[in-house]
């Protein structure tokens, strides 16, 4: 998918029905595959791998795997903190403590999240991790992240921005959603890296 953006960006509705249909070709096997694959390749940050707290997520469907990434993290003594969905889809924060501590939680009609069960932290707990690592559906050239499009991961980002805090954020994608350019809005904030499969980039600041 080489989206150049020279003629009139189509807007990013069109792009996200495009890279979720490709995800959802996907099987079981390909996720799983896909997870082992970006979790060797996403230890070779050098920030990640020596990183005290790291603000993750839990995959699910067509998403590339993230648990064997969170469990390599929480064996080398990482806090993995996970989000928690609040009704006006800002994001709560709770500690990973295992694949027995998550819970499946129905969001109205949308996808159900695999959330963990202890203690919430409050959404300024984000604000502690060394990394974030953010879910999408395609990441370009400058950096800039196509997210679903519920805003959450934009908040996180402001709120980051308005604590000072600034964490590495590396987004985690398939190969083929590396392109050259997606539509991008003035609020919208690039990440510093993309972990695929096959391997990490980073972009350059500014």
């Amino acid at each position: 998918m080489e989206h150049d953006g020279r003629t009139g960006e189509p807007d990013k509705r069109a792009f996200r029905r495009e890279f979720l249909e490709v995800r959802n070709r996907l099987t079981a096997d390909d996720v799983r595959v896909a997870g082992r694959a970006l979790a060797e390749r996403a230890l070779e940050l050098p920030e990640l791998a020596r990183g005290r707290t790291v603000a993750a997520y839990v995959s699910v469907g067509g998403e590339p795997g993230t648990l064997d990434l969170m469990d390599a993290l929480r064996a080398r003594g990482v806090r993995v903190l996970l989000p928690v969905l609040l009704p006006d889809n800002d994001l709560d924060w709770g500690e990973y403590a295992g694949p027995d501590s998550l819970t499946r939680v129905q969001h109205g009609g949308r996808m159900a999240l695999f959330e963990p069960s202890g203690p919430r932290l409050g959404p300024d707990a984000v604000a502690d991790a060394d990394v974030v690592l953010l879910p999408g559906l395609a990441v370009d050239a400058r950096g800039m992240r196509l997210g679903r499009g519920g805003g959450s991961y934009d908040r996180v980002l402001a709120r980051l921005e308005r604590t000072g805090a600034r964490p590495l954020l590396v987004v985690l994608l398939y190969d083929p959603e590396v392109v050259a350019r997606v539509p991008a809005e003035a609020h919208d904030k690039p990440v510093h890296a993309v972990v695929t499969p096959s391997g990490v980039r980073r972009f350059p600041e500014g």
